[in-house]
């Protein structure tokens, strides 16, 4: 598959590198020649000098024959046009944009552009990684806003409403899996020991919500 990628810094240069070191035909752009630096000696793909939203640019990087498109300049606005372009002119059929303000990059989501906020995503990555031995999310949307995380409850949960875990932990229970089969909880749904407890909460209070679940419930929740 030909991927164009969007500019060189160290995300664009190590994206193109990997895919090129898989097989595929790869085109990056970057307006500063030095940035092609970046790449390994072993890259094979096609080095493009120029601004990544601009036509003639796109062309010259062989917009109409890519697969997929990836947009990771260090600019927002810069990203979202070049994406743009690429779905909605070329109409290449993959298309992802990097975007440091995630409300920008939901409004994007809901164009049909996939993005990722690196901000959001980032923040949650450290604080997991600073608080726990081993990572625990499971799932997370492509803006990187939302994220799915498996909690280890303190036993004095077993047999409380999930509606108090969700108060302790300012996080919504999205599944249980008991006795090996997923169960989607209701208000009045009671925590089994052995239960296998999924959270879904906005990311960068994951980490937060994680240690919180692991205590004993709070007096509080009993008034």
């Amino acid at each position: 598959m030909r991927v164009v990628v969007m500019g060189c810094g160290r995300v664009g240069a190590s994206v193109a590198d990997g895919l090129s070191r898989i097989g595929h035909e790869v085109a990056i752009i970057d307006r500063d020649t030095t940035a092609f630096n970046r790449l390994s000696p072993e890259f094979s793909g096609e080095r493009v000098l120029g601004m990544g939203f601009d036509r003639d640019v796109l062309l010259r990087a062989g917009i109409e024959e890519a697969g997929a498109f990836a947009a990771v300049s260090s600019g927002d606005n810069s990203n979202i046009i070049a994406a743009r372009l690429a779905r909605e002119t070329f109409g290449v059929a993959r298309v992802v944009a990097r975007i440091y303000d995630a409300k920008r990059a939901a409004v994007y989501e809901r164009l049909g552009i996939p993005t990722i906020a690196t901000v959001p995503w980032t923040t949650d990555r450290l604080l997991d990684a600073l608080t726990r031995e081993s990572e625990t999310t499971k799932w997370r949307d492509p803006t990187g806003t939302v994220a799915v995380a498996e909690v280890v409850l303190h036993e004095a949960w077993i047999g409380r409403p999930v509606t108090d875990l969700e108060a302790a932990v300012n996080a919504r229970v999205a599944f249980l899996i008991r006795f090996g089969t997923g169960i989607l909880p209701e208000s009045k749904t009671v925590i089994q020991a052995s239960d296998q407890v999924y959270i879904v909460a906005v990311s960068g209070r994951v980490a937060e919500a994680i240690p919180i679940a692991a205590l004993p419930p709070s007096e509080d929740l009993d008034q």
